[in-house]
């Protein structure tokens, strides 16, 4: 492999022994593997680009370290990455398919980053869940919901609750509100929570999420998962079920159903990204936390794609008729079925640095620019001007790498709440890469 190429990996600072080193996964989940790298061989791979010879990489070394490097240890280094399936080549592409082949047949979807991004033994899980809300940068422990629960173990309300709920003008009952519950009417919409990996932004997490603790469980949940890798359509559903260490998730599949008969698209198309996407089995897991079984959680899980074509031709999303349809879609369907839906954009912010692909890396004072920048973009969000938001990163071309754009531009067209509020603001810094990722929690009444 005289031109070795390097797949789009997930990358992020870890210390292991008081060591500094960058961690490597999949997010395919092709390869079940996470390497450690100290920086030095990081820089090495970072010059697996399928454009740079082993010479090259050499004489790149050599210029960066002052240290002859040799091609033994280079070939070396790209035998292992092979053999892990983290570069491009015959082995990854075979296990590509078997991966594909096996998931077009089950009728779930495997909790792929259990014991990768979280822990897998559910009550290493809980804990691993917790400390995000109780931590320094956490919005505190969940409100005690002792006093009284909401849903039967048959998925309905309890008699003496019925009432209080399905009345629009019921002020909330005392208990109710004690348990820090809300009758739905007035409250939530929706939510954005980050996808960033739990290490860095699960605090961030913590703020959304607890917002949707706070009111009842509603007839599902639709989550507008971000895709890392390119779609045929801008949108794909699936009916699997998904499969978390801490329980199931059932797919609202009437809805679902509902959704495909009004598209003339099949949104099913690109149903296979969703077995190793992780923006949309985050929000599950904290889902699951939040409403234990047996409590229904149900979702419609749909991953959003490249909005790359309007930001090109410089015109609104609606103007292209597959994503115009598609959002008519949801709205009428969740109209014609009666659903009560809370919404989750799975989304982060800017990507920029070295890491990826900027040829300056990110400093301090860059990083406080960023920050004034994503609040300005949020607060279109909260004044749910889709538009807005989107031309805000449009007219930049979006040079910081919104990889959130299409699900919140997707949820702010569909959910119909009054205004929205910033919960947290994150940046992830990687000091090695000289690279950041911002995100966001923001809730919507």
């Amino acid at each position: 492999m005289d031109f070795p190429k390097l797949r789009n990996l997930i990358i992020f600072p870890v210390q292991r022994s008081g060591q500094s080193l960058l961690c490597l996964q999949d997010p395919q989940n092709i390869s079940d593997k996470a390497l450690f790298l100290p920086p030095p061989l990081y820089f090495i791979i970072s010059l697996f680009d399928g454009r740079h010879s082993i010479l090259d990489i050499q004489t790149e070394y050599m210029r960066r370290f002052g240290e002859f490097l040799f091609t033994e240890k280079i070939e070396e280094i790209i035998h292992q990455l092979d053999d892990t399936l983290f570069l491009e080549g015959e082995k990854f592409q075979e296990a590509l398919r078997q991966k594909e082949e096996g998931f077009k047949k089950a009728s779930f979807r495997e909790a792929a980053f259990a014991g990768k991004s979280y822990e897998r033994e559910p009550g290493r899980l809980k804990d691993q869940l917790l400390g995000y809300f109780t931590g320094l940068e956490g919005p505190g422990p969940l409100p005690e919901r002792k006093e009284i629960n909401p849903v039967r173990k048959d998925g309905a309300l309890s008699p003496a609750l019925s009432e209080v709920y399905s009345n629009s003008d019921s002020q909330l009952h005392p208990c109710l509100k004690k348990a820090g519950l809300s009758n739905g009417v007035k409250g939530l919409k929706g939510v954005i929570a980050p996808h960033i990996d739990f290490q860095r932004g699960g605090s961030c997490y913590a703020f959304a999420h607890q917002e949707v603790w706070r009111n009842r469980l509603p007839d599902c949940f639709m989550i507008f998962g971000t895709a890392h890798t390119p779609m045929g359509h801008p949108f794909s559903l699936t009916r699997k079920k998904f499969i978390t260490p801490l329980g199931d998730l059932e797919v609202d599949q009437e809805l679902v159903d509902a959704i495909q008969s009004r598209c003339p698209d099949d949104l099913f198309m690109g149903e296979g990204i969703h077995r190793s996407e992780h923006s949309i089995e985050f929000q599950c897991v904290f889902l699951r936390y939040l409403f234990p079984e047996p409590a229904p959680v149900r979702i419609v899980p749909i991953l959003s794609g490249s909005f790359h074509e309007a930001i090109e031709r410089g015109i609104s999303p609606m103007e292209l008729p597959a994503i115009r349809q598609f959002i008519e879609a949801v709205k009428e369907s969740i109209s014609s079925l009666g659903r009560e839906v809370c919404y989750i954009a799975s989304a982060d912010l800017a990507h920029m640095g070295l890491q990826f692909g900027d040829r300056d890396g990110i400093g301090e004072y860059d990083l406080r620019i960023l920050e004034e920048e994503d609040r300005e973009m949020l607060k279109h969000a909260e004044r749910m001007d889709g538009e807005g938001f989107f031309s805000s990163i449009s007219g930049e071309r979006d040079r910081k790498r919104i990889c959130g754009l299409p699900a919140v531009y997707a949820m702010l067209k569909v959910m119909e709440a009054k205004e929205g509020r910033l919960l947290k603001y994150g940046q992830a810094f990687t000091p090695e890469t000289q690279s950041v990722v911002s995100f966001a929690s923001m809730a919507f009444y």
